[in-house]
């Protein structure tokens, strides 16, 4: 049986080049996701930024009101314990296999509890009311749910990026669904829900509107919560895996060496966990509490706004010209890099009487930054996310089995622990600024100095400390004749593999399952 069973190419030391019609296979247009789920896989990448996520920290601090020490200990413990559920969760995703994928089941079970979980967490303040800010059955009660979500957000996490990452097999399919999703998303508006609440929290500010920031906070949370569960649900019901899984699921041993094999994820791992050592606050507290004008967000983004869609059409011309590298570059630091002119403008006139206390000048300094900056959007949006996917695609060519699960909590693990580092750091700079966490909702503005800390804290600092991360990016390499040399094997290997499903020849489909393996533990002694 093993004579029928197609061969598995070695990669030697010094590989020949691919030859052209290898070549033509990888950059042929093959589309294996059909028109309909494209337009849902649209609607699942809008439901991700479908919400006022961004007010999170506020509806914590200004909303609910829990003391900032409250929240570091919060944020501590579930750092901790979103390190310990990771490991754990990516062993069990990592050994799925069912009928219907090995990342859909935990994305279709999980839908409607996930939108329960977080449309409880929006109503807490509800549950509160009249509640100081060190209430111990306020404090174990978000404690506690928040510990649930994260338990549950990480099978959520690991079985979406691993769904991504399998929905087609080819590579420029997989860039065109990335694309057309970024596009439209932007363009369809999938930061609505986030600008309509910017405007009434401007409206309620300004004495035009009579509403309580709690009755907004709430119903906005539950509505955009329950909206875009029940479409990504939808999505995740009609949609499948295309890449196949190794027969046999790959021991917790070799998960690891696919990951320390790995070149490019490390690197990128390494990238995102120094970039998430960056210390900073929100532009949201900077707009609300210094200028009080949170539209500030839209209008300084009009210009931006115009920019965005046609930044998605520069990414084919960016990618002729540059390499992937200066290509990820210029799509993660250009935001935080053009932080810096912003600052010096703002700080004309001195600590108490500078300009970044009025609105006029700062709008001129941030729509320039925003315009600038979202040249290069289309490259943020899409290159990141086609560089992870190839490391997946590279684990799979180099080790003959893919570990979506233990990679993509790998990569997660060290940015989290440097990000719940970065997060504690906020809290206690913004306690060291004297923020007051209660004077939003009695209408009182914070004092002079606390105005300059959250200037300076989302322009200039974040700026300064994100630049570690472009370091590990230089030895990136995974491009050019080795990218294409990859996906020509690994086209040809599960193009075999799709024909030896069709027969049904279980045993033949092992062999070949053993085969990769070996070929993939050859490559790691060279």
């Amino acid at each position: 049986m093993a004579d029928n069973t197609p061969e598995v190419r070695e990669t030697a030391a010094e590989p020949a080049e691919i030859s052209e019609k290898e070549r033509e296979y990888v950059y042929e247009n093959r589309r294996y996701v059909g028109l309909r789920e494209t337009v849902w896989y649209v609607v699942y990448d809008m439901c991700q930024s479908f919400n006022i996520d961004s007010y999170a920290s506020r509806f914590i601090t200004n909303i609910l009101q829990v003391d900032l020490n409250f929240q570091t200990v919060i944020n501590a413990v579930n750092g901790v314990w979103d390190i310990v559920n990771d490991i754990f969760t990516a062993a069990i995703v990592e050994k799925t296999r069912t009928r219907w994928g090995k990342f859909k089941p935990y994305l279709v079970a999980l839908g409607i509890p996930g939108t329960i979980g977080t449309c409880l967490y929006w109503l807490l303040p509800a549950f509160f009311k009249g509640k100081g800010t060190r209430d111990s059955g306020k404090f174990l009660t978000y404690f506690l749910l928040t510990v649930i979500r994260e338990g549950a957000g990480t099978f959520r996490g690991i079985a979406r990026t691993g769904m991504l990452a399998t929905i087609t097999p080819h590579p420029v399919d997989r860039t065109r669904l990335i694309t057309m999703a970024e596009f439209f998303s932007g363009f369809l508006g999938e930061k609505l829900p986030e600008q309509i609440m910017t405007v009434i929290l401007d409206l309620i500010g300004r004495k035009v509107l009579n509403l309580s920031y709690t009755s907004v906070f709430m119903f906005m949370g539950n509505f955009t919560s329950i909206v875009s569960g029940v479409a990504a649900l939808i999505f995740c019901v009609m949609t499948r895996e295309r890449v196949m899984q190794s027969i046999e699921t790959p021991s917790i041993i070799q998960g690891i060496k696919s990951i320390l094999n790995n070149k490019p994820i490390l690197l990128l791992t390494l990238s995102n966990t120094l970039s998430s050592l960056s210390v900073g606050g929100s532009k949201s507290d900077y707009f609300i509490d210094v200028l009080n004008f949170a539209s500030m967000t839209l209008v300084a983004g009009i210009p931006g706004a115009i920019i965005n869609p046609f930044s998605y059409y520069l990414v084919p011309w960016f990618r002729r010209r540059f390499s992937t590298k200066t290509l990820y570059f210029l799509g993660e630091y250009t935001m935080d890099l053009t932080k810096i002119p912003v600052y010096l403008v703002g700080m004309i006139g001195g600590k108490h009487n500078g300009l970044y206390k009025k609105v006029l000048p700062m709008f001129f300094a941030f729509a320039v930054q925003e315009a600038v900056y979202t040249v290069f959007y289309g490259l943020r949006r899409v290159i990141p996310n086609e560089m992870y996917n190839e490391a997946m695609d590279y684990c799979e060519w180099r080790n003959g089995y893919r570990t979506e699960a233990m990679t993509s909590v790998a990569k997660g693990l060290a940015t989290k622990l440097a990000g719940l580092v970065s997060n504690l750091l906020s809290l206690q700079i913004k306690k060291y600024i004297g923020y007051d966490i209660t004077s939003y909702t009695r209408g009182e503005a914070q004092t002079d100095d606390t105005k300059h800390g959250l200037f300076v804290m989302c322009t200039i600092i974040p700026a300064l400390t994100c630049l570690l991360g472009i370091i590990p990016i230089f030895f990136y390499d995974l491009s050019g004749e080795k990218r294409e040399r990859m996906y020509a094997e690994l086209l040809k290997r599960r193009e075999d593999a799709a024909k030896l499903a069709m027969t049904g020849d279980q045993e033949a489909m092992e062999e070949l399952a053993k085969q990769q393996m070996a070929v993939g533990d050859k490559k790691q002694k060279l």
